[in-house]
């Protein structure tokens, strides 16, 4: 039982319940928090039908549980701000991380996002409640394979999915800035989602936050300007891991891919298996400079074709 779950049988002890309302663990002194009160106005959360699940993800800031929200399967994002943040930088850092991927991810409507649900804002935590997708991340799904290389029709319509999801992205203003097999989630029925918004920003108003830098451009890297194409190298990051099977520079530690990428102009070795045209594609997405590299309507334009192609190869 993971910590929110022994917070909520704490107050929740006489029930007879596997999980509870969340709103019974947010009771102080017989009231309501106002904070969470005015959160609830905010993104319309109604605690009273919010379950708490087993948790599915623990990372270094955030928890992620599976619960129900009105009937309905959801993943929820939980943060806990630590008491002995006496400069307040990690608080900081992890408020504008909610509050990004709480106003981008309710404008994004598209069948590879994942779909919003909710948000909570209290003085002690962060929330944020999207749907549940049973498969977990790509990261989950190749780990199983272990490097084991996928099919080629399934290679391409994975790929396929993630570039059509930030096509849309892209469209809307947004740039991801942390796209990797750990952000992108596969639904029961094997198609892909985009995920994780914390990092994006709007095109007209990047910041200094940055991603991870086994998937990072190099430009980004160096701390130079950038744009929507440090999206598209590390989405050429991702195709060659589902045509190679391997993490991208698995030998090397972060900051080891940092200087190999951005000084040495290194990146992995496509392999001979490896399709001409996905290979020409990989090469043209982590070209070193942005320019080179294709949108991603040029890119779905090209697996969608590939996709055809396999197609027409099963049927004859």
């Amino acid at each position: 039982m993971g910590k929110l779950s022994i917070m909520l049988h704490d107050k929740c002890r006489n029930s007879k319940e596997s999980t509870w309302p969340l709103r019974k663990y947010f009771r102080h002194g017989g009231r309501r928090d106002a904070a969470i009160t005015i959160a609830q106005d905010q993104w319309n959360v109604e605690f009273s039908n919010l379950f708490i699940g087993h948790k599915i993800f623990h990372g270094a800031h955030s928890q992620i549980y599976h619960g129900k929200y009105k009937e309905e399967h959801v993943a929820i994002k939980f943060v806990k701000l630590r008491e002995n943040d006496e400069k307040g930088t990690l608080t900081s850092l992890l408020e504008t991380q909610f509050f990004r991927e709480a106003t981008y991810l309710p404008r994004l409507n598209h069948q590879n996002v994942v779909k919003f649900v909710a948000a909570c804002k209290d003085t002690h935590f962060y929330m944020i409640l999207t749907e549940y997708l049973q498969k977990g991340s790509l990261r989950v799904y190749l780990n199983k394979l272990k490097s084991k290389p996928i099919c080629l029709e399934k290679v391409i319509s994975f790929s396929l999915d993630i570039a059509r999801g930030m096509e849309y992205v892209h469209a809307k203003g947004i740039i991801h800035r942390d796209l990797k097999p750990e952000n992108v989630l596969v639904d029961e029925d094997s198609h892909l989602k985009i995920a994780d918004f914390g990092i994006s920003c709007k095109v007209s108003k990047c910041d200094s936050l940055r991603g991870t830098y086994r998937w990072m451009a190099p430009e980004m890297i160096k701390g130079k300007r950038y744009g929507r194409k440090v999206d598209v190298y590390s989405f050429g990051l991702i195709l060659w891991e589902l045509v190679d099977g391997k993490l991208p520079f698995q030998d090397m530690g972060p900051v080891q891919v940092a200087v190999a990428v951005a000084d040495r102009n290194s990146r992995p070795i496509i392999p001979p298996h490896c399709p001409h045209v996905l290979g020409d594609l990989i090469l043209q997405c982590w070209a070193f400079k942005p320019q080179q590299r294709p949108q991603f309507s040029h890119i779905v334009r090209v697996l969608e074709q590939l996709l055809d192609q396999s197609f027409s190869f099963h049927r004859f």
